[in-house]
């Protein structure tokens, strides 16, 4: 493993775009380098043609630019929410570059159903500002179909990487509850419940969300013997 530090490769989730991160980044910098991209399709990313809206699809384009990005580096995965479910599978193409993976509000496809319908409806009107709406709308039906919640436990068993989930405790999109069945399958994980939050931590308490993450990331940051 290197001695540089990783570069923060941070995946934001559905409807969303690489900006909301900048809370939490302004805190991190400049001792953490970050990357904070617009996934294909959202904000000011176009889609490039071929990439389909699929997990699979979008872990690989993940894993390519984060790679490419990094040049040589060492990697930390950070996906929140839908952008959990990609990091999973962006995970499984890094070998020794990675050196660990944050997931925050996510638990593998299993929503609150009152709140996720609103979340649905926001979305509707969002989409209209969304650079391509196919690929909105797409990724979500992808991403929570059957197979594709049912196969994410076998993905965290084979994560080779310390995990790090992080929970709001007033997440009603992704309760602490999911997050926590889900991180239970990974072999190396720390489960952190950030009191007061919500679904978006890295917007409404960078702070605290920043008071957690960072004595993680100086942990599996540390060369390995």
């Amino acid at each position: 493993m290197s001695s540089a530090l990783p570069l923060l490769v941070m995946a934001h989730g559905w409807l969303l775009r690489g900006r909301l991160w900048q809370p939490l980044v302004r805190l991190l910098e400049p001792r953490w380098r970050c990357w904070t991209p617009d996934l294909p399709g959202y904000g000011q990313a176009r889609r490039p043609q071929g990439l389909r809206p699929t997990l699979p699809a979008y872990g690989s384009w993940l894993a390519t630019e984060a790679s490419r990005r990094a040049d040589g580096a060492p990697l930390v995965l950070i996906g929140h929410s839908l952008g959990g479910s990609v990091v999973l599978h962006a995970s499984e193409q890094l070998g020794p570059q990675l050196c660990g993976v944050v997931l925050i509000g996510s638990g593998g496809g299993v929503y609150q159903r009152r709140p996720f319908l609103q979340l649905r409806r926001v979305g509707r009107l969002l989409a209209l500002t969304q650079r391509d709406r196919r690929a909105a709308r797409g990724l979500l039906i992808n991403s929570t179909q059957r197979q594709a919640v049912a196969d994410l436990p076998r993905r965290v068993s084979q994560l080779s990487v310390p995990s790090l989930w992080i929970a709001g405790s007033r997440d009603r999109v992704m309760q602490p509850l999911y997050v926590r069945h889900l991180a239970g399958f990974a072999p190396e994980h720390q489960v952190e419940v950030l009191q007061g939050a919500g679904h978006l931590p890295m917007r409404d308490q960078p702070g605290p969300l920043q008071q957690v993450l960072e004595p993680w990331l100086q942990r599996v940051a540390s060369p390995r013997s």
